[in-house]
């Protein structure tokens, strides 16, 4: 009879370990779903700069712009939070450029995202690509990339690609510098500090887009964070954490 009881009380006890079981399963996948919830509500907020890039100037030195819309489909695919694709032409020079730069408060989304793999996906042919580097107005030394591409027939064509990031403030060429663990976290605070802006300037000569680049580079970097924090276009100073005083 006392053994009977025992298993009784043996069998109760596994039915509440059970129901325990179950309640933590169902409690943790509420918890999770709610977790992921809210990851997805940050991860899809935009980090905003406080003077958004559409604000660069239209007319820089000889070099007079003009806005090239970009689809909303290809604006999702590339994830950015501000974008400025603009088309500037400098008429006593005769050349024409196009410049791309688009900023990333969550930088591991600009991984992949490179001239090499995106003009491919749009059916050019990749024919080479080089380090370079480039000084601009200023002074200041651009790493860079040099890229060249061309259409197959029927349609027929040439042109060359200049990128390189601007990773919290400094110039790489380097997409590494920004694909590792440290920049794995979501940045859920919003801190546009903490960023990577891409620029891409494209024409049919290297020489236009090496004078574009001289030219251009220091206004771009006016409205970007530098790596105190600061964006001059703005006077605005962000606190700088540690992880982005450290480019991994």
């Amino acid at each position: 009879m006392a053994c009977g009881n025992c298993e009784n009380r043996e069998l109760a006890g596994q039915r509440r370990i059970w129901v325990l079981a179950c309640l933590l399963v169902i409690c943790g996948g509420i918890t999770y779903r709610v977790a992921a919830s809210h990851a997805k509500s940050w991860v899809e907020t935009p980090v905003k700069l406080p003077v958004a890039l559409s604000n660069f100037p239209v007319r820089v030195g000889e070099w007079s712009g003009k806005d090239v819309p970009i689809p909303a489909n290809i604006q999702r695919i590339a994830g950015n939070d501000d974008f400025l694709n603009r088309l500037y032409i400098n008429e006593s020079k005769n050349q024409w450029v196009n410049i791309y730069i688009a900023y990333c408060g969550r930088p591991r989304n600009m991984v992949g995202h490179q001239p090499d793999a995106c003009y491919v996906g749009g059916g050019w042919i990749h024919d080479y690509t080089q380090p370079s580097k480039v000084f601009s107005s200023s002074g200041l030394e651009i790493p860079c990339l040099i890229h060249g591409f061309h259409r197959p027939s029927p349609e027929t064509g040439e042109i060359v690609v200049m990128n390189f990031y601007i990773l919290n403030g400094q110039l790489t060429n380097d997409e590494s510098g920004f694909s590792g663990v440290g920049w794995r976290t979501p940045n859920i605070a919003g801190d546009p500090a903490r960023y990577v802006a891409q620029v891409q300037i494209s024409s049919v000569l290297e020489s236009s887009v090496r004078k574009a680049a001289q030219e251009m580079t220091d206004e771009v970097l006016e409205f970007l964070p530098d790596e105190n924090g600061k964006v001059r276009a703005a006077g605005h100073v962000y606190p700088v954490s540690d992880d982005v005083k450290k480019v991994e």
